[in-house]
């Protein structure tokens, strides 16, 4: 159970949801005799590796923050209270072979350097973030954004590589879209959108999470933004990034050219949630209130990166 919290079983649930919404939304629409690549084998390995490097990089995470997870969260400290360390770390480092086997598997398969390379990449990242990075300005909080647009751009790697092999899928119809040329350009599109979306979203929930344990990081002698700039500018750049959010949502649904509100619903409510983080922003003082602006980012973040799953459902059971 304790080993099951470390993980944080819930945010993996995401990004599974996630990848597997955008694949199921990539496959063929109804009366394509295609096959479903959502159900083959090699999909479900790319979405298990995944969620094995996150479930990783949360336990190493959670291994280099005891000293400050004593101040600014006593009561979920699991390591050294419940686990120890060394099963920590050895529990990390078997869940990452197992994902980087899964990456030199997939590569080999799909003849793509991109599995080896970017699982590779996120394990090392992961490894020196939790050890360095996290606590140096800003620095550590765009990695960790990065790696969470990666999610939709691995999806979109995996769906643009099939679908090229494949003259059926090339210019199959993917709903809303009536953009020109083919379908490899809208799955690149969307993937990209998203992963900028997921990018500035997570990179402002990463700044308030910094504002959330300053006391602690300020013990471990932490130069992160809210230390660094204090805290009334870090609101600042908080909703500066929020609002860079809303505009590339914006600019998104603005190359839709089937625009209608049908289609942009989710775009609206993932906005509606911003623009309440950035009201939360300018008054919150309290640990409390930063943790009500963090559960209202992942909660847009959500919506806008299962956008295409409301889009699947829409043009499959509604008549336009």
């Amino acid at each position: 159970m304790h080993l099951l919290r470390l993980i944080r079983p819930l945010n993996l649930i995401i990004i599974a949801l996630t990848m597997y919404g955008l694949g199921w939304y990539f496959d063929p629409m109804e009366g394509c005799s295609c096959t479903f690549v959502v159900t083959d084998w090699p999909f479900l390995w790319l979405v298990f590796s995944t969620v094995l490097i996150a479930a990783g990089g949360n336990i190493i995470n959670d291994y280099f923050d005891v000293r400050a997870d004593r101040v600014n969260k006593p009561q979920r400290v699991i390591i050294t209270k419940h686990i120890k360390k060394r099963t920590a770390i050895f529990t990390h480092w078997t869940i990452n072979f197992i994902a980087f086997s899964i990456a030199v598997y997939l590569s080999w398969i799909m003849d793509s350097f991109w599995y080896l390379f970017i699982h590779l990449f996120s394990i090392n990242v992961l490894w020196f973030y939790s050890m360095y990075f996290k606590r140096r300005f800003l620095i550590g909080n765009v990695l960790i954004a990065a790696l969470t647009a990666l999610v939709p751009v691995l999806v979109g790697i995996f769906f643009y590589q099939h679908n090229l092999s494949n003259t059926e899928w090339y210019n199959m119809e993917l709903f809303p879209f009536n953009l020109d040329g083919s379908t490899p350009r809208i799955i690149l599109y969307v993937s990209l959108g998203l992963a900028i979306f997921a990018f500035l979203l997570n990179l402002a929930r990463e700044v308030v999470k910094d504002m959330e344990d300053v006391e602690g990081d300020k013990k471990l002698h932490a130069k992160t933004l809210p230390i660094s700039w204090g805290m009334q500018k870090s609101k600042w750049i908080i909703g500066l990034i929020l609002f860079s959010a809303i505009c590339a949502a914006g600019m998104f649904i603005y190359l839709i050219e089937a625009f209608t509100f049908m289609t942009v619903l989710p775009g609206i409510i993932a906005a509606a949630l911003i623009l309440t983080a950035i009201i939360l922003t300018i008054t919150a003082s309290s640990k409390k209130e930063y943790r009500r602006i963090n559960h209202c980012i992942k909660l847009a973040m959500t919506v806008g990166l299962l956008t295409p799953v409301y889009w699947k459902i829409i043009s499959t059971y509604v008549q336009f």
